[in-house]
């Protein structure tokens, strides 16, 4: 049983800078703005929606197949990573004279951002083609390139693979007519509450109305859980405790990759959105989106404890 993750590979590369930013953004000279900000410390971290996706459902144990696409020019401590975790790169082209995704991400003392984001290789995704793939019993769909999520949705429901619809990030690239096409054309559709509003909107379909079109409506709510709608009934997800919360970067996708690990399992809603929470509550334990390390007996013993019976 192998799942295929198409979304992006991306380079997470932040800084800090060790002061405010509206000490030096002055309002009223925004419009000849000029400045540049010392950053003594940066971190890189191994990012892209189809990379956490597919690291969460890796500790898990489920077989996860990547599609994505990465620059030639800077995509070799990513392959190295694949290699060191066991992860297939089968389906990951790289590209000549070309760039990872990337962000340049600086934070200051007060937790404001400044983000540049350079798509680099992830604009050409739909050189890959989900069709393709085989051995696939299940999929996901996930922020990309706007032709390489399109593509991949159609091929995915063609060759009749069941598969979850992420839209996340590259929610703007979509108008109301596609977007109303990749859900009739996915099996399930992932969202966060402020996405689920403004598909709603995007489509002119209700929240009831885009559930009756799938099989489940996967909707998270951050600190409040989830909603999974199904078959006319809404499952109630309760959130996870986590020991401390460090960073929520990431923490939608180790969430789908519970999703992924449980739908293929079989678990049933109930267990497979508890499942998917306590991802999410791990990730949010540590920084980065893939440095959190749990054993599966240690997945197993947080499941046990926070939902008060054993992960199937």
């Amino acid at each position: 049983m192998a799942t295929l993750i198409c979304g992006s590979l991306a380079y997470d590369n932040i800084m800090t800078f060790e002061g405010r930013f509206r000490e030096h953004i002055l309002p009223e000279q925004v419009h000849i703005l000029n400045v540049s900000f010392l950053v003594p410390t940066m971190r890189r971290e191994f990012g892209g929606c189809a990379g956490n996706i597919a690291y969460s459902l890796n500790l898990l144990g489920g077989d996860a197949r990547i599609m994505a696409t990465m620059g030639a020019v800077d995509a070799q401590l990513y392959m190295d990573r694949f290699a060191s975790l066991g992860l297939s790169t089968e389906h990951v082209r790289v590209l000549p004279d070309t760039y990872s995704a990337q962000a340049m991400i600086t934070t200051d003392l007060e937790n404001n951002q400044i983000t540049a984001f350079h798509p680099g290789a992830m604009m050409q995704s739909h050189v890959n083609h989900a069709g393709e793939a085989k051995g696939i019993t299940l999929g996901i769909v996930a922020p990309d390139g706007f032709d390489g999520m399109i593509q991949h949705s159609e091929e995915l429901a063609a060759a009749g693979v069941p598969f979850i619809f992420d839209p996340g990030q590259g929610l703007p690239l979509f108008d109301g007519a596609s977007l109303r096409r990749m859900i009739e054309l996915a099996t399930y559709v992932a969202v966060n509450d402020y996405e689920a509003a403004l598909v709603s909107d995007k489509t002119g379909w209700s929240v009831e109305e885009i559930a009756s079109r799938v099989d489940a409506l996967i909707v998270t709510r951050g600190e409040q859980g989830a909603h999974i709608h199904h078959a006319g009934t809404i499952e109630e997800i309760p959130a996870v405790t986590a020991k401390q919360v460090l960073d929520p970067t990431g923490c939608g996708d180790a969430f789908r990759g519970g999703l992924l690990y449980g739908i293929e399992n079989n678990l049933g809603w109930a267990t497979t959105g508890r499942l998917a929470s306590l991802m999410g509550a791990l990730k949010i334990e540590h920084q980065g989106p893939q440095n959190y390390a749990p054993s599966r007996a240690q997945i197993n013993e947080r499941f046990k404890q926070a939902f008060g019976y054993d992960l199937p």
